[in-house]
């Protein structure tokens, strides 16, 4: 796998879909047999995975039965949940206590670790003695939003990794740049994304929207300038990402980047609370739509909210599978609309495309 490379599996059965993902990309060519491989997942509070919070334990475990089949014995889980939660607790709410008695994988509570100070490229930063020692990291972020930092992926998902003081330091640091550094210190070997139930606006869930998804990469940069576009931002509004290919932790190229989708996302259906959502729902014409299309949509009407130009949308916004081979007046919504005079191409189409076609759409004075 290279490092300008992301690899997209579509789906709503985690265990079976990240088996199929590292069958494509076999980390085990770049692992040692006695290396200590440390799974990070994001358990940030103690709530279930499809409160849109935290890393879906089934996805974990897909990734520890793919690793003990091809011989690993050396593996760990880490992680450190935010000031204020216990990880321990965390462990047990969202599963990850029976996972490890299953598979015999041990949980590090980072809040309870050792720390070390470092130079992160000139800003002291105490980090867990443990994440340190770990040969091969495996991050396992959501894909969600951020009330401070408008998401969080791969690159914040390392704030797990440091002490409960220093994540308190961070914030009074302006979060930004001491998340960049932070990554400067650790290597993240591989990056599996959980794209599956991610939390619209808040890392803490309570607003999830599904967007049946698993990404893979090795490039934290690379992968949160993609998540971005998916969720409808710009890189410049999520400053870390910037900050961190500034001082060489990886890419924004997302230009020449190869983006690999194994399949696409096909009659899983939409779960969506409709009374929470119902500021975008009044726009939206859906009949038999995927989630991963349709989570892409909802992402984008916030955008376009936040930037206050939704109430200019005029069109009726289609999606779903029945508009195959039909045209309305309207706006349609990825592949499945390709028979209407307008249309926005993707299967599944990201956020950002959707807010830039809509915003175009809306300065045209559509019907």
């Amino acid at each position: 796998m290279k490092g300008n490379e992301i690899f997209v599996i579509y789906g709503n059965t985690p265990q079976t879909m990240v088996k199929e993902l590292l069958t494509k990309i076999r980390p085990e060519n770049e692992i040692n047999k006695d290396s200590l491989i440390g799974l990070k997942p994001n358990l940030v509070v103690a709530k279930q995975w499809n409160s849109g919070a935290t890393t879906s334990p089934e996805l974990v475990a897909g990734i520890i039965e793919y690793l003990q089949g091809k011989g690993y014995k050396n593996i760990c889980i880490l992680e450190g949940s935010w000031v204020g939660e216990r990880t321990s607790r965390a462990f047990k709410v969202c599963g990850y206590e029976e996972l490890s008695k299953h598979y015999g994988v041990p949980l590090i509570d980072l809040q309870k670790d050792s720390c070390r100070e470092h130079d992160a490229c000139g800003i002291r930063i105490s980090i867990c003695d443990s994440i340190m020692r770990v040969d091969y990291l495996i991050n396992i972020p959501v894909l969600k939003g951020h009330c401070q930092t408008n998401m969080t992926c791969a690159l914040k998902n390392m704030k797990g990794c440091i002490p409960d003081s220093e994540k308190r330091r961070f914030h009074t640091l302006g979060l930004h740049k001491p998340i960049a550094h932070l990554n400067k210190m650790i290597k993240q070997n591989l990056i599996i994304v959980d794209g599956l139930m991610g939390d619209l606006s808040f890392e803490e869930g309570g607003n999830p929207v599904a967007m049946n998804r698993i990404l893979a990469s090795k490039d934290p940069v690379l992968t949160d300038s993609y998540v971005a576009s998916l969720m409808g931002y710009d890189i410049e509004e999520v400053p870390y990402i910037k900050i961190a290919a500034e001082i060489g932790v990886g890419s924004t190229d997302l230009e020449n980047a190869a983006i690999h989708e194994l399949n696409h996302d096909q009659n899983t259906p939409v779960h969506l609370n409709k009374k929470r959502f119902r500021d975008f729902i009044e726009y939206i014409e859906e009949k038999d739509a995927c989630s991963a299309c349709y989570g892409s949509l909802i992402h984008a009407l916030k955008r376009l909210k936040e930037q206050g130009s939704l109430n200019k949308v005029k069109s009726r916004l289609y999606i779903g599978q029945y508009y195959k081979g039909r045209c309305f007046e309207g706006i349609g919504i990825g592949s499945c609309t390709k028979c209407f005079k307008r249309f926005i191409t993707g299967c599944p189409p990201k956020a950002k495309d959707i807010v830039e076609y809509l915003l175009h759409a809306q300065d045209s004075d559509v019907n």
